[in-house]
Formats: C-alpha cells, structure tokens, sequence
C-alpha cells in the first residue's frame, strides 16, 4: 500500500476524528490543556506507527505539559483506538507538537505591520 493510498487517506481521517474525541471526551489528566486539536494524523502504511500532530493554544509550559500527559496516556488512546476502530493493527501513537498554527499567526501579524508601516508612509509622502 502507497503511503498517499486512498486507503492510508481514509484511515488517517478516521484516526484522527477517533483521537479527538477520545482527548477531548475521555482523557481526565489535568496536563491536557482544554484547548488541544489534533491537526493531522500520519498513520504509516503497515498500520505500526502513528504520528499524531497537535497543537495547543496556550504557553510553553501548557504546550510542553500537553505532550507529557498525551504520552502518559498513549495506552489508554490506543486501547480506546482499538475499541473505537476496527483495524488489523492499532498503531503505537507518537505525539508531536504542531506549531504552524501559532507560526501562520506571527507570519499574518508581522505582515500587518509592515503594511501598516508602509501606507503611514506613503500618506507622508503626498
């Protein structure tokens, strides 16, 4: 199976509507920052290993103490992913952080900054 299959396309959208939910509803730890999504799932085409990309709005420490609690919690997930899902393996999760979301944010607000600059400028000007 090719890794951008329709299949490995379609189990990765499951995985990750699962994932969701289950850290949204089901994972009680107080780590996990009310305000985590899972923004993508890479789930590898034998099924083994899983890259779950997240992001957290919030500090660092929020960032870094989410992380901590998902992979505390990653065998509970899985278990939940088993139950949830009917797959001949349940992946082994990695969490990592995704912070594009927080890099698109600065790239917007740095970009408004320049164009405000930019057009106080040429009001000078005439």
């Amino acid at each position: 199976m090719r890794k951008n299959s329709i299949k490995n396309t379609r189990i990765n959208g499951e995985v990750q509507k699962e994932l969701s939910t289950i850290i949204r509803n089901e994972i009680k730890d107080p780590r996990i920052h009310p305000m985590t999504s899972v923004m993508a799932v890479e789930v590898a085409p034998d099924l083994k290993t899983c890259k779950a990309y997240i992001s957290v709005f919030g500090s660092k420490e929020a960032k870094e103490d989410t992380i901590k609690g998902l992979s505390s919690a990653e065998g509970y997930i899985r278990r939940q992913l088993a139950r949830n899902l009917n797959l001949r393996n349940t992946p082994e999760i990695r969490f990592i952080l995704d912070e594009s979301i927080e890099y698109g944010v600065n790239m917007s607000k740095l970009i408004d900054d320049v164009t405000k600059k930019d057009a106080s400028g040429r009001e000078t000007e005439e």
